[in-house]
């Protein structure tokens, strides 16, 4: 970590806030998110020395960061071509960017979401509009000669609980990952949707005799120093 503060960009939350303060040093913490909603409770953390409202495309530091850390927020935002080359670009000597993005798009929890609909009602869903990121090479190809470049993958496994009327998969992903897809449906669409993604989730991760579900998880790592 390079001199400067520690940007949490896409801080949500604020559920790193804390963590983020820890390992500072000393140097100022800034949260950074487009949603007032998600800084009123990053507010209540008390890991940040500032909050501040922007758009990941429009968002620039008011001076060299050492650390821009990003969890799990960046998959939302696309052209990363020019996003993180610009990111880095804000970045002192010495400074880092710390990305973390889930990479579960072609496991059958994101995949069938896209796929059943396409199927379903064709035409009806913008495949743009749902989070996903490149493929680790494009990043490797595109991020290497800008800095030091490490990227890694780990697939964690969770144990989701018991959900009553429903698979705990399909609650796990319908607000976050199938928010776009089920809100480009009617009412009643929707509820169609969610009955088919179910009745697949029941072969593709069956679900245990109290109810719950051992889900594999898989998130890209990488990090770049200037």
């Amino acid at each position: 970590m390079g001199a400067g503060e520690v940007v949490d960009l896409g801080c949500g939350t604020g559920s790193m806030g804390s963590a983020l303060a820890a390992r500072a040093s000393g140097r100022p913490v800034v949260g950074v998110d487009a949603s007032p909603a998600m800084l009123a409770k990053a507010r209540q953390s008390k890991g940040y020395d500032s909050l501040q409202q922007a758009d990941f495309r429009d968002w620039h530091p008011r001076r060299a960061p050492g650390l821009i850390y990003s969890n799990a927020a960046l998959h939302w935002t696309g052209d990363h071509g020019k996003l993180l080359p610009r990111l880095i670009g804000f970045l002192g000597k010495g400074g880092t960017l710390a990305v973390q993005l889930p990479h579960q798009n072609n496991a059958p929890s994101h995949r069938v979401w896209l796929t059943l609909a396409q199927e379903i009602f064709p035409g009806r869903v913008d495949i743009e509009t749902t989070p996903g990121i490149q493929k680790p090479v494009e990043y490797e190809e595109m991020l290497s000669p800008l800095g030091r470049f490490r990227m890694w993958e780990t697939e964690y496994y969770q144990r989701l609980r018991a959900e009553a009327g429903s698979h705990p998969v399909r609650r796990y992903t319908e607000s976050t990952y199938a928010r776009p897809i089920l809100d480009a449906l009617e009412p009643d669409e929707r509820v169609a949707l969610i009955k088919a993604y179910e009745d697949v989730m029941n072969s593709a991760y069956p679900v245990r005799g109290d109810g719950s579900v051992l889900f594999p998880f898989r998130r890209f790592f990488f990090t770049l120093t200037v």
